[in-house]
């Protein structure tokens, strides 16, 4: 049995690194994106409270007269996404699992649910009755839902990405890390979304 000196002394290039035994560095480093995502987000509700509550000049009602945003719209859209994430937890335990029919389900539902979250944001663009030069709080409104949508859209060519090579027959109980990662990136999007719909239009 080859020692683990002998192993060092036979390794070219640089040495190996060092890696955690309780968090793999694939998961670390997507949980140190998350965390620089969130700040970013962080940034982005700072002026939302600042035109609504420190603003002197902010107004009384939100949104101020005579608009409104669309809650009920939006609420559903709210289920549709969190669902998402149920699909995508079943999808990466299904493969954990081996189970890949399942798990093929899962990331095609989780795929069309978010395809539905957007395609839904951009209609209610297009009827909300307001842009960009209507008022700081349609500037609020459209960059806080505008850049979760833009999360939305990178989360779904990851899913993509997932669901091609799914399909190809890649991923295994053992080797599932492609998965898991876009799921993880999936749920931020989601709780984040949470955060928005509760601060911009039920609060």
């Amino acid at each position: 049995m080859t020692s683990h000196a002998e192993a060092a002394a036979h390794h070219h290039g640089p040495p190996i690194a060092n890696q955690s035994s309780r968090v793999d560095a694939r998961v670390l480093g997507m949980l140190l994106f998350i965390a620089s995502e969130t700040m970013l987000f962080g940034s982005f509700f700072t002026v939302y409270f600042f035109v609504r509550v420190a603003n002197p000049d902010a107004p009384s009602t939100w949104p101020p007269p005579p608009y409104h945003f669309p809650v009920f719209v939006a609420g559903v859209n709210t289920a549709i996404l969190v669902t998402s994430s149920f699909t995508m937890h079943w999808a990466l335990q299904s493969i954990k699992r081996g189970n890949r029919p399942a798990f093929l389900a899962g990331m095609t539902l989780t795929f069309l649910m978010g395809l539905a979250f957007l395609l839904t944001q951009l209609v209610e663009y297009l009827h909300v009755g307001f842009n960009t030069s209507s008022g700081a709080f349609a500037s609020v409104f459209f960059g806080l839902t505008g850049l979760h949508g833009a999360h939305v859209f990178v989360g779904l060519t990851l899913l993509g990405m997932v669901l091609v090579r799914g399909f190809r027959g890649h991923f295994s109980p053992q080797h599932h890390h492609g998965v898991e990662l876009p799921g993880i990136y999936w749920h931020f999007v989601d709780v984040m979304w949470i955060v928005v719909y509760s601060a911009v239009y039920l609060l």
